[in-house]
């Protein structure tokens, strides 16, 4: 049985201007999320900036995720590293606070042969018992992971359960669900492939345009799955500008600056990355206005970070 069916917001980590983990502003997010009709969350992933949280940080994170889902969902933690023993150890620790999944992103910068990648990943699930989904994403790690590669992992391993497709590459995908004789959850990794993965026979997404429009990612899938395609596909083609918008800039740059402008949380981001270039502010800010999420009534730049750094200083934000 698949970990969850539908859209999973891969959910940022807001953070104060001192760049503090805001955990009061990831509450809040997590209850608007639940209450939006997201079908699971993903936290610490590469939306989540877990690449730039020290381990402590992390596991505390996925800790208070937990913690503040309640069971009310799937909790999927982003446990992967580059380091096959830091992946170890991070899976252990949020499996020990009660995740339901992990999700496994392929290793960066030092890569791997194929043969490496399915050692790496046999070796993680042998030291956990909950279910992984692993996450191939080549445009960030530079490594990808090959469709019999992915077949065999899910077929070779017992709580390796699916996959996060985000390779962008379709034909890819299909040779993937053509070999995998019922032994692949197939997760789109694409916010503009939703209804393409979901034809080859996807469970679903695991979304970034679900942080700003969770109700409107979930019923893309829904309505796949309730039969009425026609109405999928046009609302995945309707939400196409806004996919676009969100990454103009590397992920999670325009996402925390969309969240921003909804007044969630700063748009503070940790470095190396940088916030939003004003041209693209703009673009993104048209974008979320002719999706229906924004509005000039609901939006004031200024009065928002305004509002924000008083409750930060006056010690609101935890």
């Amino acid at each position: 049985m698949a970990i969850f069916t539908g859209s999973a917001v891969a959910i940022i980590t807001p953070m104060k201007t001192n760049l503090e983990v805001d955990y009061d502003a990831f509450a809040a997010i997590v209850e608007e999320q639940i209450a939006g009709g997201t079908d699971a969350i993903v936290v610490c992933g590469t939306t989540g900036e877990a690449s730039t949280l020290s381990h402590e940080e992390h596991l505390n994170v996925i800790k208070y995720c937990v913690e503040k889902v309640a069971g009310r969902v799937p909790v999927i933690a982003g446990t992967g590293s580059n380091s096959t023993d830091t992946a170890v150890y991070l899976s252990r620790e949020a499996e020990k606070v009660g995740v339901d999944g992990l999700l496994l992103v392929t290793p960066y910068y030092n890569k791997a042969t194929q043969k490496g990648l399915y050692e790496h990943f046999k070796i993680i699930a042998n030291s956990v018992k909950v279910p992984i989904i692993l996450y191939n994403v080549p445009g960030r790690t530079g490594c990808n992971m090959a469709p019999d590669t992915i077949v065999s992992l899910c077929t070779d391993v017992e709580n390796i359960v699916g996959v996060k497709e985000a390779s962008g590459n379709i034909s890819a995908v299909a040779k993937i669900m053509s070999k995998a004789n019922g032994k692949v959850d197939l997760y789109s990794g694409n916010d503009d492939q939703i209804v393409p993965i979901l034809s080859l026979g996807g469970k679903g997404v695991i979304s970034v345009l679900a942080n700003v429009a969770p109700r409107q990612t979930h019923e893309i899938c829904q309505n796949y799955f309730d039969g009425n395609v026609a109405k999928a596909a046009q609302m995945q083609l309707d939400a196409i500008e806004l996919n676009d918008a969100l990454f103009c800039e590397v992920n999670p740059i325009p996402v925390k600056k969309a969240m921003n402008l909804l007044g969630k949380c700063t748009e503070a981001i940790r470095r190396p990355l940088s916030v939003m270039e004003d041209a693209n502010v703009e673009r993104l800010r048209s974008a979320m206005e002719r999706y229906g999420i924004l509005s000039h009534n609901n939006y004031s730049e200024s009065s928002i970070n305004a509002r924000l750094e008083k409750e930060a200083s006056e010690g609101s934000i935890r």
